[in-house]
């Protein structure tokens, strides 16, 4: 029997990133820290940001989008991450060269990527679909399924949450697998899975459930006991002696 587990939810959060207007003392406090937030600000032509718009250094250089690295035009905009600098249109993603403004970002190796484009490059694919999972899935011999489309392989019914085996490295629910593969009972002719933990009996070529392996005569529970076979039939020591007074 094989068990699911729901994949983590890290990178769904790491899609989902928040903007939102923050406070001269916050942005200060927050470069002060090198935290892991971007920061948009306004070249400003006062005396006091001279001396800050001297030491800007747009990150593109000469494929800065402006054509000058060092432009601090007065009223144009600038975008901080950690210790590099950018226009606010050079703030782009690398892959799609889209500007990303105000919306979410995801920096990976020194590289700006938009939401969408990191998805398509770097998300977690369901191994069935080949489509990205964005909210949890499931995994299966350390592969990842979306919930639905991790099914049965013969009446594809969802697994997820399910007691489900396998057979060939496919996923089969505890029914298919019965009828299609499984041992059955000699009393019951009901399919013997052993599917969580179900106990049986074997006896040469012979199959029982735990439950089934009964006395044919009195009905009482052979397991754990001595026992005679009596033709198609299994029977007590007890009952053996009867038939033969």
């Amino acid at each position: 029997m094989g068990d699911v587990d729901v994949l983590s939810t890290r990178f769904k959060s790491r899609l989902h990133l928040q903007s939102k207007t923050i406070g001269a003392d916050r942005i200060k406090k927050a470069k002060e820290n090198n935290e892991d937030i971007a920061v948009l600000s306004m070249f400003l032509p006062n005396a006091s940001a001279r001396e800050e718009n001297r030491n800007f250094y747009c990150t593109l250089g000469d494929h800065c989008r402006l054509g000058d690295p060092n432009s601090t035009k007065a009223g144009t905009k600038k975008m901080e991450y950690k210790t590099r600098q950018w226009h606010e249109n050079c703030f782009c993603c690398c892959v799609c060269k889209i500007a990303i403004g105000t919306k979410s970002f995801i920096p990976r190796e020194q590289e700006i990527y938009c939401a969408s484009c990191y998805e398509e490059k770097f998300a977690t694919r369901c191994i069935k679909c080949n489509k990205v999972i964005t909210s949890g899935g499931v995994t299966y011999k350390n592969e990842p399924w979306h919930r639905e489309c991790f099914t049965c392989t013969h009446c594809n019914i969802i697994l997820a949450g399910q007691r489900f085996t396998s057979r060939d490295e496919k996923p089969y629910c505890a029914e298919c697998f019965g009828e299609l593969f499984a041992k059955r009972c000699t009393s019951c002719v009901k399919p013997i899975t052993g599917i969580g933990g179900t106990r049986f009996i074997s006896f040469e070529d012979r199959h029982w459930h735990h439950d089934c392996f009964v006395c044919a005569s009195c009905k009482t529970t052979l397991v754990g006991r001595g026992f005679i076979t009596d033709g198609p039939d299994i029977i007590c020591p007890e009952c053996a002696k009867q038939k033969l007074m």
